[in-house]
């Protein structure tokens, strides 16, 4: 989160002092900044829910993987309707795990 004191970094890791000098640029950038980490911590749910439905897989528990490609397929639903993920990425993800599942006896 951003906090009192606001730097906006042109390139990361090169040159941290390039601020915009525009109000509305300003706050665009600040703007910016808040939507990335957003969407990163969505990203990270994404790939939470395909690492669950693996790792269910590998242990053998049709059962449970079953249960978490539901789970895991409303999430990745949700982050393509929102933009954050392509809908033929989320389409090929739900693919693969299903197919993952369906090979498990």
């Amino acid at each position: 989160m951003i906090s009192g004191s606001f730097v906006l970094t042109c390139r990361p890791f090169r040159n941290p002092v390039c601020m915009a000098n525009i109000k509305s640029a300003r706050k665009r950038a600040r703007q910016a900044l808040e939507r990335r980490d957003h969407n990163m911590a969505l990203r990270t749910a994404v790939r939470s829910a395909i690492k669950k439905v693996t790792k269910a897989v590998a242990a053998g528990n049709k059962e449970a993987a079953t249960a978490s490609l539901r789970e895991s397929q409303r999430v990745i639903d949700r982050i393509v309707a929102k933009g954050i993920l392509h809908r033929n990425a989320g389409d090929r993800h739900k693919s693969r795990l299903a197919q993952a599942i369906k090979t498990l006896k």
